[in-house]
């Protein structure tokens, strides 16, 4: 039969500190995971926005410009 003994409490301390050191890279991480995963979410988004202003742009020029490209065309005064 073996006899154990208790930790002594600098061990207790040194596997505290040890336990909070991960936590905090734990948290760190997930940080910086959320963060990575806001910029995707943010390209993904500008994806599909950055081609439909370029296109309802383009859609206000020749609106704005109907005008002038009738008389160019003889069809109004």
């Amino acid at each position: 039969m073996s006899i154990t003994t208790a930790p002594s409490p600098l061990d207790l301390d040194e596997q505290i500190a040890r336990i909070r050191r991960a936590q905090a890279e734990t948290d760190k991480f997930a940080a910086e995971q959320r963060k990575l995963s806001e910029e995707a979410n943010n390209l993904r988004v500008a994806r599909y926005v950055t081609p439909t202003a370029a296109v309802i742009a383009a859609l206000a020029a020749l609106t704005a410009a109907f005008p002038v490209i009738a008389r160019w065309l003889g069809g109004g005064g």
